[in-house]
């Protein structure tokens, strides 16, 4: 194992051959459905999820990973002897980084720092891989924060959901926003700026979400080399490998990666949601 451990939070949903290659520690998000609770993305799994969501007459409500789970990692990893460097979902959209400082205060004096990523799905797992990657190659914990630190100002994610309905339920977008979705029935484009879910665009067909998603993210990226992206959908593989094939036919790459998102997002961005996670520049 690096001697500095890298620990994440499910909504990053990287690929299970990435955290296993990497030797990446993952913190489940916590799924509650009709008095039951489930680990995300360990004890329900995407198909699970969008095939239970179909016909469920109580929708599933969520919550931040524990001070538990985290405490139980902590505790591994330090066994090990290794250093810690949490990278974790933005502050503004989760608890998260609240349990992880509740489980640090188990191990007063241990090389634990916490870092939060600005963002989530694979805009975070762009930044937790770029950072374990330098760990294996030996890089120190000040180093990696340092690293974690600066990843973030080089990563984004703007993606297209069906409806705005998902995220009005769970307070991430006002009812105005959702009002103008319903009525005209419009394919909203979001991103995630500074931690928060934004509106950036509206159009009318799906076709057209794609190729918007795209051109957004060329303008986000403009001329910083080199780029990585990564799709982000929820139960909509075909549509999101036809995003990707766009954007790798418009923008030049060196990593691409196929990815959906983890129950936990899902949830909150809703069935049919697509989007492209970039970093760029680094």
């Amino acid at each position: 194992m690096p001697k500095v451990a890298i620990v994440t939070d499910s909504t990053a949903y990287l690929p299970k051959e990435l955290l296993n290659q990497y030797q990446i520690e993952v913190a489940p998000q916590v799924l509650i459905w009709n008095g039951e609770t489930f680990e995300d993305g360990v004890t329900i799994l995407p198909n699970e999820f969008y095939s239970r969501l179909k016909t469920a007459k109580v929708m599933p409500t969520t919550s931040q990973a524990t001070p538990k789970s985290f405490k139980a990692i902590f505790e591994k990893l330090i066994e090990q002897g290794a250093s810690i460097l949490a990278i974790l979902i933005s502050e503004k959209l989760s608890g998260t980084i609240a349990s992880a400082y509740q489980a640090k205060e188990y191990f007063p004096g241990a090389a634990i720092e916490i870092v939060d990523s600005h963002s989530t799905a694979m805009a975070m797992g762009f930044q937790v891989l770029t950072v374990a990657r330098a760990a294996k190659e030996g890089a120190s914990l000040a180093e990696c924060k340092k690293l974690a630190e600066e990843a973030r100002n080089h990563t984004g994610v703007v993606f297209a959901v069906d409806t705005l309905e998902f995220l009005h339920r769970g307070g991430r977008i006002g009812g105005a926003a959702r009002y103008l979705g319903m009525a005209f029935n419009i394919k909203p484009i979001l991103e995630l700026k500074e931690g928060r879910v934004e509106a950036v665009d509206r159009v009318r067909t799906r076709a057209k979400s794609i190729s918007r998603v795209v051109e957004l993210v060329e303008e986000r990226i403009n001329r910083r080399r080199p780029v990585r992206l990564a799709t982000l959908h929820a139960n909509a593989p075909e549509d999101a490998q036809e995003l990707l094939r766009l954007g790798r036919e418009k923008i030049e790459t060196v990593e691409h990666i196929f990815s959906e998102v983890s129950p936990v997002i899902g949830t909150h961005a809703g069935p049919g949601t697509i989007g492209l996670a970039f970093m760029a520049g680094m």
